[in-house]
C-alpha cells in the first residue's frame, strides 16, 4: 500500500494538515488541526526517503512506543499516533514557544540566569525520572518552555524508558546521542542511569555560563572518550564572576563516574534552589585542569574500567526470557516462516513471560553503495519492519513482549550473532533453507549461527509441524542446537 502524501491541505486519519513547521534529517513537524479536539496540535511525520539513517525509523518506534506512557507539564501531551504498517506519525500538544536554541545566540548568560535555567530543566528531568525514563538527548533544541514557565522536554527517539524494550540499545552497538552532550557511560553503552541526563544538564550550564563547551563538538568515537579521562577547563577561568558553588555543582555535574555527581535530579534542583547548602570541595577553587601526569595515569588506571557496561534489556530477567526469531521473509522462504510461526506459538505456552524478538537481516553489499527505497519508492528498512509485525500478528501478544529488528549487514550470521551475544538471547530460532551446491561450499547461515551461539538454538527445516509432532525443549545453559522437521 502507498503511503499517503503528506504536505498542506491534505487530510489523513481525520487531521487536517496545515504548515510545515520544521523539516529535519530525522522527521517533519505540521501544524495540524481536528474537528474534534481542540487547542494548537503538531503531527511528527519520520523521514522515509533514499539515504535515511535506520536509526530514524528506529527512534521514532520508539517515541512512539514512549510519548503515549508519559504525562504532566514537562511534556508534550500525547494525543494520536498513526499506523507504523500505513504512514507512522505522531500527534500531540504543540508547545507555542521556541526551544532554547536561540539562546546561544547571545552566549554567555548572567550566572544567576544560568541558574534559573538549570534549575527548570533539573526539575523537568526529575519529573520524567519519576515516570521511569532517561531521555539521553538532553540539548538547547529538546527543551521548550510553556507560557507558565515550565520546561518541557521532547524527541523521545533515543530514550530509554525501563518499562519497554531499548530498541536503540538492542539494535545498534555505535552510541547514539548529541555528541557535546553525551556522558561517559552513554559513550560506552550504558543507556538507563538517568545521571546521565545530569551529565547533559551540566554541559548546558557550562555552555550557557562560559559560550564554550566543555569537551567540544568531537565527531569521531575517539574524540567522545575523552571525557573519560580529560576534564574540562574550570568554568572560573573563563567567567571570573561565577561564584564558587555554582562551579561546585556545575562540575559535580560533569564527573566521570555517575556515583559521584548527585543521586538525583531533584537533589541537583534543591542545590541550585538553595546554594547556601552546597558543600564545597576542591571543585570550587579549580582554576586549571589536571595536569598531563594525572591525566596520563587516569587514562590508563584500572578504575575506569569500573564504569558500568552495557546490560540486558530491563525486560530481561529469569521469569522473563527472551526468545528471538531470524525470519527470512522472501517469497520462497514463506513456508519455513510459517513453522517458525507454529514452533514459537509451541514455546510460548511454556514461557508465558518470554520476550518475542524479531529479526530479518537487511544484507548490504560490502563494496556497493545500496539502494534505501524499493521500486515503489518505499523504504525498505521500514517495509520489512512492516513484514515483521505481519508475520507475529497471529502470535496475539502484547505490544510490551514484541520487539521487531531490521539488521543492515552484508554477513547475516555475524549480524544474528552479535544481536544474540549483545542482548543476552536466551533462545534462537531460525529456519534453515533447501540444500543447494552453495550452501554445501560455503555454509549455511543457519549453521554458521547454530555452530557459535551461546544460546540454545532451534534450526527448523522442511515441512510443517502437524497436531501431534513433538518438539524436544533443552535446558541447556551453555548452548547448543538441533534440527526440527
Amino acid at each position: 500500500m502507498e503511503p499517503p502524501r503528506i504536505h498542506t491541505g491534505a487530510e489523513l486519519d481525520g487531521y487536517l494538515i496545515g504548515e510545515r513547521i520544521h523539516r529535519g534529517g530525522m522527521a517533519s513537524l505540521w501544524e495540524v488541526t481536528h474537528p474534534g479536539i481542540s487547542g494548537p496540535l503538531m503531527m511528527k511525520v519520520p523521514k522515509m526517503s533514499e539515504g535515511v539513517d535506520p536509526a530514524a525509523i528506529v527512534g521514532f518506534e520508539m517515541e512512539q512506543m514512549i510519548l503515549p506512557r508519559l504525562s504532566g507539564p514537562h511534556v508534550p501531551r500525547f494525543v494520536a499516533q498513526g499506523d507504523f504498517g500505513v504512514q507512522p506519525y505522531l500527534v500531540m500538544e504543540r508547545i507555542p514557544s521556541p526551544s532554547l536554541l536561540p539562546t546561544l545566540e547571545r552566549l554567555p548568560l548572567p550566572w544567576p540566569e544560568v541558574v534559573a535555567l538549570g534549575r527548570s530543566i533539573a526539575n523537568a528531568l526529575d519529573d520524567v525520572h519519576r515516570q521511569h525514563l532517561v531521555h539521553l538527548d538532553v540539548k538547547p533544541s529538546n527543551l521548550l518552555t510553556r507560557p507558565t514557565g515550565e520546561i518541557v522536554l521532547i524527541d523521545f527517539g533515543l530514550s530509554h524508558h525501563d518499562e519497554l524494550p531499548d530498541l536503540m540499545g538492542e539494535e545498534f552497538r555505535l552510541p547514539y546521542g548529541t555528541a557535546p552532550y553525551m556522558a561517559p557511560e552513554q559513550v560506552l553503552g550504558h543507556r538507563r542511569d538517568p545521571r546521565s541526563d545530569q551529565f547533559a544538564l551540566g554541559v548546558l550550564m557550562y555552555f550557557f555560563l562560559t559560550g564554550m563547551r566543555p569537551f567540544g563538538d568531537p565527531q569521531r568515537l575517539s574524540g567522545l572518550k575523552r571525557r573519560l579521562w580529560r576534564d574540562p577547563v574550570p568554568p572560573r577561568k573563563l567567567c571570573p564572576d561565577c561564584p564558587p558553588w555554582l562551579q561546585e555543582v556545575i562540575l559535580r555535574c560533569l564527573e566521570v563516574h555517575p556515583a559521584w555527581r548527585f543521586p538525583t535530579a531533584a537533589h541537583l534542583a534543591v542545590a541550585l534552589q538553595h546554594p547556601d547548602q552546597v558543600r564545597l570541595t576542591a571543585r570550587s577553587e579549580k582554576r586549571k585542569q589536571d595536569p598531563f601526569m594525572t591525566v596520563l595515569r587516569r587514562r590508563f588506571a584500572d578504575h575506569q574500567l569500573a564504569l558500568p557496561k552495557s546490560q540486558a534489556p530491563a525486560l530481561h530477567e529469569r521469569d522473563a526470557p527472551i526468545l528471538a526469531v531470524a525470519i527470512d521473509l522472501s517469497s520462497e522462504a514463506a513456508p519455513i516462516a510459517e513453522l517458525l510461526r507454529t514452533l514459537v506459538t509451541r514455546m510460548l505456552t511454556t514461557l508465558p513471560g518470554a520476550r518475542v524478538a524479531c529479526l530479518n537481516v537487511l544484507k548490504q553489499g560490502r563494496i556497493t553503495l545500496d539502494q534505501t527505497l524499493d521500486a515503489k519508492g518505499r523504504n525498505i528498512h521500514h517495509q520489512r519492519l512492516v513484514e515483521l509485525r505481519g508475520w507475529a500478528m497471529p502470535l496475539n501478544l502484547e505490544e510490551s513482549r514484541l520487539t521487531f529488528h531490521v539488521l543492515e549487514s552484508p554477513d547475516p550470521a555475524a549480524a544474528i550473532l552479535q544481536y544474540v551475544n549483545a542482548n543476552h538471547v536466551d533462545h534462537l530460532v531460525i529456519g534453515a533453507r533447501a540444500s543447494s551446491l552453495r550452501r554445501s561450499l560455503l555454509g549455511s547461515v543457519s549453521s554458521q549461527v547454530a555452530a557459535q551461539a551461546p544460546c540454545t538454538v532451534t534450526v527448523a527445516r522442511g515441512r510443517r509441524l502437524r497436531k501431534g509432532d513433538f518438539l524436544e525443549v533443552s535446558e541447556d545453559d551453555e548452548g547448543g542446537s538441533w534440527t526440527v522437521g
